[in-house]
């Protein structure tokens, strides 16, 4: 497939926030009722940390089949030293273009340009066992937090070069306010600018717990998730450091999760 990238213009706006509305229709946390992504894409835009100089589509045969979209972050020290970062997010590939390397050549070719620019690192909070595939470190490795002071391994960096974040001891990262400023009933309402969609109903996490020996059951009951599909937002390794979580254990989420249509751990 040849892919090709431009950046993003006016006129794409409605059609990339429908992309990404399909793309993320079966993703959203328990705390939700549909997803808030395609809210998110065009909220961004307008944001004081947006950076249109990274937003970007690609194409395959003139056809929008991605999108990915920047904003500025930054990394505080305890000596109040302040780091300039990025964070990019959504990534977006359309449906029938996912798995078959479309987002991680937006992410290649959008490193490169951020690199040219000037930009030291990029912040994510993301698949905690793919991204570090592709050289992204857990916060954790590098000395970062949240600004609450914690840390998990979905939340991480890419340095763009050698030594970009060498001589942090701790940090902590901020992100632009828009990220914590979604609300149901505002993406509810935006929603409403697209045509009409089945609600996606959620795997429940009595899915998972009904095959799972009872003290690997009992430890994911401990999680607090009612959707099945969240256990996505943590690493096997942290699973699997659970109690009860046995080599069968893992296998059992993973077999779940790929019934469904999604990958994890993998």
């Amino acid at each position: 497939m040849n892919i090709t990238f431009r950046r993003e213009k006016p006129a794409d706006y409605y059609a990339v926030n429908e992309m990404t509305r399909e793309a993320f229709w079966r993703f959203w946390e328990d705390d939700r009722k549909i997803c808030d992504e395609h809210l998110l894409v065009h909220k961004l835009r307008n944001a004081r940390a947006f950076v249109p100089e990274l937003d970007y589509i690609a194409e395959s045969d003139g056809q929008l089949i991605g999108h990915i979209i920047y904003s500025k972050s930054r990394i505080e020290d305890d000596d109040g030293q302040i780091y300039e970062t990025l964070t990019f997010g959504p990534l977006t590939v359309a449906p029938k273009y996912q798995n078959k390397g479309v987002g991680m050549a937006l992410m290649s070719y959008t490193f490169d340009e951020a690199r040219r620019l000037g930009y030291r690192a990029v912040i994510i909070f993301g698949h905690p066992d793919y991204y570090p595939r592709i050289g992204f470190k857990r916060a954790a490795e590098l000395g970062l937090t949240t600004t609450a002071g914690i840390t998990f391994d979905a939340f991480m960096a890419l340095p763009l070069y050698d030594g970009a974040l060498d001589g942090i001891q701790h940090g902590k990262v901020h992100l632009a306010p828009v990220y914590e400023e979604l609300t149901q009933e505002d993406v509810i309402k935006y929603d409403k600018r697209f045509p009409p969609k089945a609600p996606h109903i959620p795997v429940p996490i009595s899915a998972l717990l009904e095959r799972l020996e009872p003290d690997a059951a009992k430890a994911v009951r401990g999680m607090g998730f009612k959707n099945a599909l969240m256990l996505r937002s943590r690493s096997e390794r942290e699973i699997a450091s659970m109690p009860g979580m046995d080599a069968k254990a893992i296998e059992t989420v993973r077999t779940l999760l790929r019934e469904h249509g999604f990958r994890w751990g993998e």
